[in-house]
C-alpha cells in the first residue's frame, strides 16, 4: 500500500512538473520581436559618443558632486530638462516645467528642497498604461574638500535614460510612436535613502496601478572584480519577482539584440548585499509594480571621489543601454499588457 501511494504521488508530481515546464515553454515561445529591424534601427542611435557627452557633463566638477538640494544638483536637473526640451519630449501636463518638487519636509538631514525631473512620450493605443525608465541624478557632493563626481554612480544611468529617450523620440517622429506611454524619470535623493523615488511613488503623476513596469539603472558604466576576465555582462535584479513574463522579455531582448551575460547572482532572495532594496526601483516594487534593476556591481571607486568619467567603459555602457531600450520597446509595444504573475 505504501509503495502504491508513493507511486501515485510520483505520478502526480511528474504531471505537475510537466505542466509547469509547458507553461514556461509556452511563455517563452510567445515572446518575440516581429519588428526586429525597426528596433535595431533606433537601438543603434544609442552610441558611446553621445552617452559620453551626457556623462562627461553630468559628472563634471562644476556641479560639485550633485548633492541633493544644492546648486550643483539643481543645475544638473536644468541640464537634463534642457535635453528633453531640445528634443521636443513632453513634460507632464500637470508639471509643464518637467519638475516635480520634492519639499524639504520630505527629505532627511535638513536638506534643501529638490526635484525629480519627468518627461514622457504619450502612447498611441494605450496612453493610460505606462512604462517607467528611471535613474537617480544626485550624488554625494563635496566631502572633506573633495568632489565626488559620481560618474558611474549615477552619471551612467542618467546618460543612458537620456539616450534611450532620444531613441524613442526619434522613432515616434518617424511614425513608430510606442503603443504605451513611456515615462522618463530622473529622481533625486537616492544617495540619502531613496527619498526622491519614495516621494514620487507616494505622489505619482501617472497612476501607479497603470504602471506596466519600471526599468531602473544605477551604475551601469563600469566592471566589477568578478567580471574582469569577461566584461560582457550586466547584473539583472528583480526581473522574476513579480512577473515571469518580464524576466523572459529581458532574456529575449538580450538574445535578439545584445548578447550580454545576464548575471542573476544578486537577484537571490538571500543575497547578503540586499541590492534589490537599495535603489529606486524598490519604491515602485512596494506599490506592486514589476521592476528590473540593472547594475554593474561595486568596484574600487564606488562611493569615492575617484569615480570619474575617464574610467567609464563607454562601449559596454552603450551595449547595456541598448538592452534596456529593447526591453522597454517590447513592454511598450506588445499587443497585450505585461502579466503580473509568477509561473
Amino acid at each position: 500500500m505504501k509503495v502504491f501511494i508513493a507511486s501515485v504521488l510520483l505520478f502526480v508530481g511528474s504531471c505537475a512538473t510537466i505542466r509547469h515546464s509547458e507553461k514556461i515553454s509556452n511563455l517563452k515561445n510567445s515572446i518575440s520581436y516581429s519588428d526586429e529591424g525597426v528596433v535595431k534601427k533606433y537601438l543603434n542611435t544609442i552610441t558611446s559618443k553621445e552617452l559620453k557627452v551626457h556623462l562627461v557633463e553630468v559628472a563634471s566638477d562644476k556641479y560639485n558632486g550633485r548633492m541633493t538640494g544644492e546648486e550643483g544638483h539643481n543645475l544638473v536637473c536644468d541640464y537634463i530638462r534642457d535635453q528633453y526640451k531640445s528634443r521636443d519630449i513632453s513634460a507632464p501636463e500637470s508639471y509643464p516645467d518637467y519638475y516635480q518638487k520634492v519639499p524639504k519636509k520630505a527629505l532627511p538631514n535638513n536638506l534643501n528642497a529638490s526635484q525629480n525631473v519627468i518627461a514622457y512620450i504619450k502612447g498611441s493605443e494605450f496612453p493610460e498604461e505606462y512604462v517607467y525608465i528611471t535613474a537617480h541624478s544626485d550624488h554625494e557632493g563635496i566631502i572633506d574638500g573633495e568632489i565626488y563626481n559620481g560618474a558611474d554612480d549615477n552619471g551612467s544611468g542618467t546618460a543612458a535614460v537620456l539616450e534611450i529617450a532620444e531613441a524613442f523620440s526619434q522613432a515616434a517622429r518617424d511614425g513608430y510612436r510606442p503603443k504605451r506611454s513611456i515615462v522618463f524619470l530622473h529622481v533625486t535623493a537616492e544617495e540619502v535613502g531613496l527619498y526622491g523615488s519614495k516621494f514620487y511613488s507616494e505622489n505619482p503623476i501617472f497612476p501607479l496601478e497603470n504602471a506596466v513596469a519600471t526599468l531602473n539603472m544605477d551604475m551601469i558604466g563600469r566592471v566589477d572584480n568578478r567580471h574582469k576576465d569577461n566584461e560582457n555582462y550586466i547584473y539583472v535584479i528583480g526581473s522574476n519577482r513579480m512577473s515571469s513574463e518580464l524576466h523572459y522579455i529581458t532574456e529575449e531582448a538580450n538574445s535578439t539584440f545584445t548578447n550580454l551575460n545576464l548575471d542573476y547572482k544578486y537577484n537571490a532572495t538571500n543575497d547578503p548585499n540586499n541590492y534589490y532594496y537599495r535603489s529606486d526601483h524598490y519604491n515602485f516594487a512596494l506599490k506592486g509594480v514589476p521592476v528590473i534593476f540593472f547594475f554593474n556591481g561595486e568596484h574600487e571607486d564606488y562611493t569615492k571621489p575617484t569615480d570619474t568619467e575617464e574610467k567609464i567603459n563607454y562601449p559596454l555602457l552603450e551595449k547595456r543601454a541598448k538592452l534596456i531600450f529593447a526591453t522597454a520597446w517590447y513592454l511598450a509595444n506588445s499587443k497585450t499588457r505585461l502579466k503580473k504573475e509568477i509561473i
